[in-house]
Formats: structure tokens, sequence, C-alpha cells
């Protein structure tokens, strides 16, 4: 399954069959091939890419060996993808193509630790009739004696965000070789700047219609 490495860069608009379509914009690659994985040796296909150089007083000496012993140079992120295995030894935006359907993950927005009203959308207790600093509680949590606990998975106050998220099935729109920028249609997760790894779809898109 063929993929690139790249960083979000933001989110802007094209105009497509007289319409305005909303894109994320992707600086992706070149993505240099640091390392192969075989069955033979490693009982799994895949390959290492790499992307963004980095100098190499800022690697550590076992990412140094491990960037000599394959003779690429020092990079500042390192992803492995399975079941792909790229002819060329550098990985470049022209894997994809035009209309092509893709799945980006990346590290969603942090948000702190938030109430249950933020986080859940919970509408919160009574303003009024006697309610008393608990407008934005999460009320009850239990259920008496039986079962005598909190279910697992309970909406409850907790971290929010900065999680690894997939966005699946969104269309290439346009791809500009000559600046590395891969444009696809909707969202894409994480701020701008962020690492996020474009792949090719797991899933066969539903055709129109539902057929």
């Amino acid at each position: 399954m063929k993929g690139i490495l790249g960083t979000k860069v933001g989110m802007t608009q094209v105009w497509k069959n007289d319409r305005a379509v909303p894109v994320t914009v992707i600086l992706a690659g070149p993505c240099p091939v640091v390392q192969r994985r075989t069955a033979d040796k490693d009982g799994y296909e895949a390959v290492q890419l790499g992307f963004q150089t980095q100098k190499a007083q800022r690697v550590n000496k076992p990412m140094k060996g491990h960037f000599a012993k394959f003779g690429v140079e020092p990079v500042k992120f390192l992803r492995e993808l399975r079941g792909f295995a790229p002819e060329s030894d550098t990985v470049t935006v022209g894997i994809f193509n035009t209309g092509e359907v893709v799945d980006v993950t990346g590290t969603s927005k942090g948000h702190g630790f938030t109430g249950v009203m933020k986080k859940w959308n919970f509408a919160g207790g009574n303003d009024s009739h006697g309610a008393h600093k608990v407008h934005r509680h999460g009320g009850s949590i239990g259920n008496r004696k039986t079962p005598g606990r909190v279910f697992k998975g309970k909406k409850m106050p907790g971290r929010w965000g900065n999680e690894r998220v997939t966005m699946q099935g969104l269309e290439v729109v346009d791809i500009l070789p000559d600046e590395n920028l891969i444009l696809v249609k909707g969202s894409v997760p994480g701020a701008n700047g962020t690492l996020v790894v474009v792949r090719q779809t797991a899933k066969i898109p539903a055709k129109k219609g539902g057929k």
C-alpha cells in the first residue's frame, strides 16, 4: 500500500467544475527510502521512509549508526509503511494521481483537560430553580448498589485531542510535483506544520447512488 510522509500546510479552496472545493495543502516528500523490510529476513514486507533532513549534531549515536548503515542523510521523521515496495530510493508526490482516494493519518490538536460540556456536548444542569454551582456538571454516574460501579467508557471529563486520527476516503484534487504539494478534499487532523502520513486508501470507496 503506497504512501508518503509530509506536513500539513493549511487549508484553502480551489475551483473545480465551477464550484469552490475546500482542500488541505500537504507538503509531501521527497522521502528517502532508509530501510527495506523483507519477508525472508524480517517476516514481513515494508519500507522505512524518512522526511525532513536533520543536522547531524541533533541525531544521537544509535540513529547515526542506523543512517550510516543504509547510506542516507539523517532525517527528522521516520515511519514504516507495510506492503509498500517502491522501485526508486526516493518517494515523491508522483506516486499519486489526481482523483485518487487516500487516507491521511496525523495527530489531532490537543485541547487539554476539558469538561463534559466541551468534550461530549452535554447540556449541563439547570440555571435556576435552586441549582447551585452545578451548571456545567455531568450529573450522576452510578447505578446504585447494582452493579455498584461505573461502567467502562462512561463519558466523563478528561483529556481531549492529541491522539492519532485517520481521515479516510479523501480525494486528491490536485498534485503540484514541482512544489511537492498534494491538495486533498476536506480536512486533515493536526495543526499546521505537523507530520501526516498519506496512504493509498484501505477501503474501496462506495459508488455514487449507494451501488
